[in-house]
């Protein structure tokens, strides 16, 4: 059949390859990760093959749509704007830095925070392939935000980038310091945030530190329970670490983890929120003679 069009979805080389008619209608897809051809109308199986030949590789399965899991559903039913699967990493530094303060040692210090958020980002973006989903500047009542949420087969990791500006980095049990700048509580922070994480996915989330830029990075022996990364060594180390979830769990929790609903306490439509009790009025000794008075 002719006029058949095959357009990608999601991130370049990853996501999937639609085939439509020419009205827009899709009749099929190609999911490259799991190397699979589902066809909505097998009337158009030949040509959906004819079209989607020159993208193929190795042993294709085709077929009808798989039913959708636990997860799939639930990321079909959530609302777009409360996704946080599409934010790039420093999402909030970048609105902070176009629409914030003028200060320009402030915005310096921004500017800093988002090289080093980006550059972990990326990196831990580059995990996709191997079972791993990342989200990033994820909203946590009480902690702010946490700069980047790994899931992936070796468990989930409650990330806190800090740029290391070329200077020797200590990272010790309750505070980093970097260079001769003011110690940083980030080490207590990030345990803080991972317990509260804990709490929320009702899984074990471990708490990490990445230092990025550090000329040197030491941290203090009693410190066991923080994961310490660097961008060189990051995906190597991650990718290495024994098992822990399958990826039917991994799915599931990041589906969980990319809702913002999951994070943030549900907000009450006016019809529910309870009145503000007001005080009650009372009456005033009434004066010899007179009438009492209702005092407002």
């Amino acid at each position: 059949m002719r006029g058949l069009k095959v357009l990608p979805s999601g991130r370049p080389g990853r996501g999937r390859l639609y085939v439509n008619l020419p009205d827009g209608r899709a009749v099929a897809w190609y999911d490259r990760q799991a190397n699979r051809i589902s066809v909505l109308a097998d009337d158009h199986r030949e040509a959906v093959l004819a079209a989607l030949r020159p993208y193929l590789s190795g042993t294709v399965s085709i077929g009808p749509p798989p039913v959708p899991t636990a997860a799939e559903m639930r990321r079909l039913a959530m609302p777009p704007d409360a996704d946080l699967a599409p934010n790039r990493p420093g999402e909030t530094l970048l609105a902070e830095l176009e629409h914030g303060t003028a200060g320009t040692r402030y915005r310096s210090r921004l500017r800093q925070d988002l090289t080093a958020q980006q550059r972990m980002g990326d990196a831990f973006d580059a995990l996709e392939p191997d079972g791993w989903r990342t989200l990033h500047c994820v909203p946590l009542p009480g902690f702010g935000r946490i700069d980047h949420l790994l899931i992936g087969p070796a468990g989930i990791f409650c990330v806190r980038t800090v740029p290391g500006r070329r200077q020797r980095a200590v990272v010790g049990d309750l505070l980093l310091t970097v260079g001769r700048a003011e110690p940083r509580p980030d080490p207590r922070w990030i345990r803080g945030a991972a317990a509260r994480a804990t709490a929320v996915l009702d899984a074990k989330v471990t708490p990490a530190l990445a230092v990025v830029d550090a000329s040197r990075l030491e941290a203090a022996p009693t410190v066991r329970d923080i994961r310490i990364l660097q961008p060189p060594t990051a995906t190597p180390d991650l990718v290495a670490s024994p098992t822990a979830l399958k990826p039917p769990d991994v799915e599931a929790l990041f589906a969980q983890a990319r809702d913002t609903r999951t994070w943030l306490p549900p907000i009450l439509p006016p019809a529910q929120i309870p009145p503000i009790p007001t005080p009650r009025s009372r009456p005033t000794p009434a004066p010899p003679g007179g009438t009492s008075r209702i005092r407002r």
